[in-house]
């Protein structure tokens, strides 16, 4: 029997979850009470994966350029809208657009599956890649922007804490499963849906719809890597609708002995996991995922931290170059299987160029050893958040010029990856164990010593996160138009917006491709 406190609902193993699922999302979006913070922290999320979406349509990336097209090709009556876009179109189409556009970076947030308090460390992956979904939702049903935030909260509370409790991963499931459940209860549920209607709709997105992490492999990334959230959004939604139309998906998924769950992990009858969801207060899933401060994969996060650590106290190691012998950085799995594979020392693509640790560190250095040229190493920047800002790494840092950097490379040919064995591994998901040394010809060597919580990671608390990130609005908002002040404000706002249907109403820039 489901069970609740003040703050939170508990889904057992013994029970239908998928319904009860369904049941929560209906009930949150009429009574939940999140706090302030939580507020606060998903308009964050928000207003940053918005940002990254428009950059990447401005600079023509293929996937949402490809996707927003057909999206504009579906007009319908009481539909959704894409970004830079009046038309109202087919929902799952305009979500499809705008979920490919936000991810298209890599550069919105990040959830690690980790929640220590209730034993729940399954440790998966996972994006703030479907805030199209309650937006589209809301246009769709007249909702203002209360609702959509509320929508919001409610999908990452979803998938934020299904990636705590099984890691779809290990099993080479790709990570947006957690993120289509989401999408299907919350859409249901914003457009009226039944809590058994939104346990079909969750029972068709698992029986027919499971992404494989094939997507993600090989040295060079397609497409197909940066729009899955977003495809399988798309599906969800037509689940969703299919489902209020009368089709009957598969029942009681989680504990359907042929679905993904129990064939992963076996059980007597039961699903693997208990699933607590937080209804009210501070402790939502939201409050621990991880803010990406530029473009870059957040394995990477504690490593950048670590450069920033050093060169800040030792500027002069930015003054020559080629004085610089060796850099070792030592991590932790999964960072060094994932992005210090060492099929990823010679990326050809962004896509797989912002997988690489060792490009990643070497064109903010590149960046740091350009800036000391120009301005003189001991005037740079004042603090960590200034270094952050001044170092931050966009668009431009991963085009063809960049990939090929002379400079760059001969950097990345310096660059030492080691596993951090039991020591670090240990130490993560709590943290993002990391450090780095710079050793010198002269026979000095550099220390940043051991980087835990990372400028952005959820346990940050040294980082003046909001001026950082509106650094990071305002440095990807240039890139899209004309004036971003307008769009920035407009999404910083949305809890008091009264109609969305002007949402997406801006005017995109259209620049030349970077890739």
């Amino acid at each position: 029997m489901s069970t609740a406190t003040a703050s939170s609902i508990t889904l057992p193993r013994n029970e239908n979850q998928a319904f009860g699922i369904g049941q929560y999302a209906c009930e949150f979006m009429q009574t939940g009470d999140p706090s302030d913070a939580v507020k606060h922290r998903t308009i964050q999320f928000f207003t940053d994966s918005v940002l990254c979406g428009l950059s990447a349509l401005a600079l023509q990336t293929n996937a949402p350029v490809v996707l927003r097209d057909e999206a504009l090709s579906y007009r319908v009556d009481g539909g959704a809208s894409v970004f830079g876009s009046t038309e109202s179109l087919a929902p799952e189409k305009a979500i499809l657009a705008n979920a490919s556009a936000v991810r298209e970076w890599d550069s919105n947030g990040t959830n690690f599956g980790y929640n220590p308090a209730l034993g729940h460390t399954a440790g998966e992956f996972g994006h703030n890649d479907f805030y199209a979904v309650p937006v589209a939702a809301a246009q769709v049903a007249g909702l203002d922007g209360a609702a959509a935030l509320r929508g919001m909260i409610c999908l990452d509370e979803i998938r934020g804490r299904l990636a705590e409790v099984f890691s779809l991963k290990t099993y080479k499931i790709d990570h947006v499963v957690h993120g289509a459940i989401g999408s299907a209860a919350v859409y249901g549920a914003m457009l009226g849906a039944t809590p058994e209607q939104i346990e079909s709709a969750i029972g068709m997105v698992v029986a027919h719809y499971i992404p494989w992490r094939a997507i993600r492999a090989g040295k060079q990334l397609s497409d197909s890597k940066g729009a899955s959230a977003a495809i399988s959004t798309e599906v969800a939604i037509l689940a969703m609708k299919r489902s209020m139309n009368g089709f009957v998906g598969p029942k009681d998924i989680f504990r359907n002995p042929e679905a993904i769950w129990r064939q992963f992990e076996p059980t007597d009858g039961d699903s693997p996991f208990d699933l607590v969801l937080s209804t009210g207060g501070d402790d939502f899933a939201v409050m621990g995922m991880h803010f990406k401060l530029g473009l870059y994969e957040h394995q990477s996060a504690g490593a950048l931290q670590g450069l920033i650590d050093l060169v800040s106290a030792n500027p002069t190691v930015l003054e020559n170059p080629d004085s610089i012998k060796g850099i070792t950085i030592v991590a932790y799995e999964p960072a060094f299987g994932i992005i210090g594979d060492p099929a990823k020392r010679d990326p050809k693509t962004r896509q797989s160029a912002d997988h690489s640790m060792v490009y990643i560190v070497s064109t903010m250095l590149r960046k740091a050893i350009e800036h000391a040229a120009a301005k003189g190493s001991g005037a740079l920047a004042d603090g960590n958040d200034a270094w952050w800002k001044l170092l931050m790494l966009a668009p431009i840092d991963y085009g063809r010029d960049a990939i090929t950097d002379t400079a760059t490379r001969a950097l990345m040919d310096k660059i030492h990856f080691e596993h951090g064995g039991k020591d670090y591994d240990d130490r993560y998901p709590d943290g993002i164990p990391t450090s780095m040394v710079i050793e010198m010809t002269d026979g000095n060597r550099y220390d940043s010593g051991l980087v835990m919580y990372p400028s952005g990671h959820a346990r940050n608390t040294t980082a003046d996160l909001d001026d950082i990130l509106l650094h990071k609005a305002s440095l990807l908002g240039a890139i899209a138009m004309a004036d971003s002040t307008t769009i920035i404000d407009r999404c910083n706002g949305i809890e008091s917006a009264g109609s969305l249907d002007g949402l997406w109403d801006v005017k995109i820039l259209q620049r030349d491709p970077v890739d």
